[in-house]
């Protein structure tokens, strides 16, 4: 497979898009957070003093999905036609994370989705570490994306 990101000199370019079809495209990603259930409960029950950690993390994971390409090298920056951050929890001491980005354009929007939940998570850590320190973050993967000459993607299993 030869890697894109690279030109004739083996230096680090932006891959140029400019003759790839538009098209839409969509990409979820997911991630947990692994913390006590005490802590868990808590978010929940909005019992966290800094505030409504779910809607503080919902808003990161929109606001660092659209400022991708300024964390990302080589990222594009792109026009987003949407973004959608969803939390669940196992009930005891994971809670999840899923978000869901869309574009109509001329490259994916896989490292948006990407970038989404692991703001989300990090948001997750920040409001909650004065009460609990060894969270764990993850794992963090690409659930599906769809559009674009690679065609479509999809895990093959939950993990």
């Amino acid at each position: 497979m030869e890697l894109t990101h690279f030109n004739e000199q083996g230096r680090a370019r932006m891959v140029d898009v400019s003759d790839k079809e538009t098209t839409a495209r969509v990409a979820v990603a997911r991630t947990a957070v692994k913390m006590q259930p005490e802590t868990l409960s808590r978010i929940k029950e909005g019992r966290i003093s800094k505030g409504d950690v779910l809607a503080v993390a919902q808003i990161a994971g929109v606001m660092a999905a659209k400022k991708t390409s300024d964390w990302i090298p080589m990222c594009h920056p792109l026009s987003l036609t949407g973004i959608d951050i969803r939390f669940s929890d196992n009930g005891e001491d994971e809670l999840y994370i899923e978000g869901t980005v869309k574009t109509t354009g001329k490259t994916g929007v896989e490292m948006e989705a990407l970038t989404a939940v692991s703001a989300a998570a990090l948001t997750v850590y920040d409001m909650c570490k004065a009460i609990q320190k060894d969270m764990v973050i993850g794992p963090t993967q690409l659930v599906s994306k769809t559009g674009g000459k690679s065609g479509d993607y999809r895990i093959s299993a939950n993990p």
